[in-house]
């Protein structure tokens, strides 16, 4: 279980430090101009964190060893699912569908050659570490315990309608744009449903972060980070 909580939570730590920041930016002036700065700097940090994290813990993921992909088809179906989920993301920012304000990450703050470092970690950490971290906590972890706390003995892929509803809640939840999030949410259990492995989630959710990531860097629209 701690394999599977603990990367995440320690992102959602992180996250908790920004709106931190954020809030005594507020309440001490003195910090508001530091506030920008620790925007861009928590997240390589958090990067590196987690993926400490999951180094450590890898030998644990027997879901992620063996064979990734049933087929070629499998892994196809896969990457097209998170085509579809990127392209339904940017059309979905609804006023009506957004929780908070997203108030987006311009590595390019830092400047111009901090800024290609930092961009390049942040397209790193969204496209390759967040997908397993969530992963791995979302379709490995969460939609088995809701169905038995010995969620070992679950089998990958096992569906009932309440751990399918209630995954696609809480992971929409965890995003500024929430409808947008139970989209992916739903289309993702999909994945696992469909494919009975964890790998092919992993590459969706890849997918969807990695054109998404390229759309920000193309079009400069930083709100979608």
């Amino acid at each position: 279980m701690i394999p599977r909580i603990l990367p995440f939570a320690a992102y959602l730590v992180f996250l908790g430090l920004a709106d931190g920041v954020a809030w005594l930016s507020t309440a001490l002036p003195a910090l508001v101009s530091w506030k920008p700065t620790a925007d861009l700097w928590l997240y390589p940090v958090k990067t590196a964190v987690v993926l400490g994290l999951l180094a450590f813990f890898w030998p644990r993921y027997d879901e992620l060893k063996g064979r990734p992909f049933g087929s070629g088809s499998e892994a196809l179906f896969a990457a097209g699912i998170g085509i579809a989920v990127y392209l339904a993301w940017v059309r979905m920012d609804w006023t009506w569908a957004t929780q908070g304000e997203a108030s987006g990450y311009d590595p390019f703050r830092a400047g111009e050659s901090w800024g290609v470092v930092l961009a390049g970690i942040r397209l790193f950490g969204a496209a390759a570490m967040v997908p397993v971290m969530e992963e791995l906590f979302w379709r490995s972890f969460l939609v088995r315990y809701l169905i038995a706390s010995r969620f070992e003995t679950v089998p990958l892929g096992t569906f009932t309608p309440f751990s399918f509803a209630a995954t696609i809640v809480l992971f929409g939840l965890e995003h500024n744009l929430w409808l947008a999030g139970m989209a992916a949410g739903a289309a993702y259990n999909l994945v696992l449903y469909r494919t009975g492995r964890l790998w092919p989630c992993v590459l969706a959710h890849a997918v969807t972060n990695l054109a998404l990531g390229i759309h920000v860097l193309w079009t400069a629209e930083w709100r979608w980070w």
